[in-house]
């Protein structure tokens, strides 16, 4: 598995170096989506004929490369500000949502019986703990043979969405974090060692015992990576899974958003996943290439139509009917090409 991890970044980085040709797409961003915009590019191609080619170069850089017209569409886990968006002349709205996940690598530690809380995780990443054994860990978990060994901390080196819901949540967990570190697409790690991308985060989890990071919860389950579960707002420890992702996502009410600016972690909802996720598209409200603009709508309607099938292969969550209806009225509305 291991490999097919590897493989998964190599093409990452075949995709970023080949330029989009007239009649191709063009994205870029968030590494949380790649694997299920991935999939969805090689079905839209059978299916089709257009050749979908994706960058997953993190959420900052595929802002960045929509905001620069060098891509016909960008994605990101960090959602732009209304007032971002018409400065940017830009619109987005919701293609899937996931969770990011706490992994580790602890020998004799299985996956799914780790519990952290939204504090603790906050007082690892500020080094206040740094011990396995430490008190706070092992009451959480008593029965667990947690070592007497420093821990690994690994993070995000590159501009994330991943990172900025990570932040988000530990920010809502921990007045201390929010006051010191606060949120965004990257901060100012107190400690611990960068890996760029979900991919280099999971290999880098994989290869250094007693370590700890964060990733798309995808990678977890294509890594074999051990996962904990985390405390939600309800107090109850939650694993992360489609249907506690989608507790999150449909405890927001969409109707209510400008631009579908939302987050969806720290959810009020009892079963919901506490550190869940949305990826957001970016499109041009005016753009440079109508037609290309009306292939992207086109790949986007398959994506979030027979593309779901996908997503819940993957682990993903698709966007439900009611919110794909709202999303393709926004289409319509918001740009001059979306219908």
């Amino acid at each position: 598995m291991r490999r097919s991890l590897l493989a998964l970044a190599a093409t990452a980085l075949m995709t970023l170096a080949s330029p989009a040709h007239a009649d191709e797409l063009s994205g870029a961003g968030s590494t949380f989506a790649y694997p299920i915009i991935w999939q969805w590019a090689q079905a839209y191609r059978q299916a089709h004929g257009t050749i979908v080619g994706y960058q997953s170069v993190g959420s900052s850089a595929g802002v960045n490369r929509i905001r620069d017209k060098a891509v016909d569409f960008g994605a990101s886990d960090k959602p732009l500000k209304p007032e971002e968006l018409q400065r940017l002349g830009l619109g987005q709205f919701p293609i899937v949502f996931g969770g990011v996940v706490p992994v580790f690598n602890i020998p004799g530690v299985k996956p799914g019986t780790m519990r952290f809380t939204g504090a603790v995780l906050a007082d690892i990443y500020m080094g206040k703990i740094t011990k396995w054994s430490d008190p706070a860990l092992k009451a959480l978990n008593p029965d667990l043979p947690l070592p007497d060994s420093l821990i690994a901390v690994i993070h995000r080196s590159d501009g994330s969405g991943t990172t900025f819901n990570w932040v988000s949540y530990l920010s809502k967990a921990s007045q201390e974090w929010k006051e010191t570190l606060g949120e965004g697409n990257s901060v100012a790690w107190p400690v611990g060692s960068g890996a760029r991308g979900n991919e280099g985060v999971a290999l880098e989890v994989q290869r250094v015992e007693n370590s700890i990071g964060y990733v798309e919860f995808t990678y977890v389950t294509q890594a074999k990576l051990a996962y904990g579960l985390v405390q939600n707002r309800a107090g109850n420890f939650i694993a992360p899974s489609a249907a506690s992702f989608q507790a999150a996502a449909l405890s927001v009410d969409w109707k209510q958003t400008r631009d579908f600016y939302a987050t969806i972690n720290d959810s009020p909802a009892p079963d919901a996943y506490p550190i869940a996720a949305t990826t957001f598209a970016l499109m041009y409200r005016a753009p440079v290439s109508p037609d290309r603009s009306r292939t992207a709508f086109a790949f986007f309607a398959f994506a979030l139509g027979e593309g779901s099938e996908y997503a819940s292969k993957l682990g993903y969550v698709p966007v439900p009917e009611p919110l794909v209806r709202q999303v393709k009225e926004y289409w319509a509305t918001a740009f001059k090409s979306g219908s």
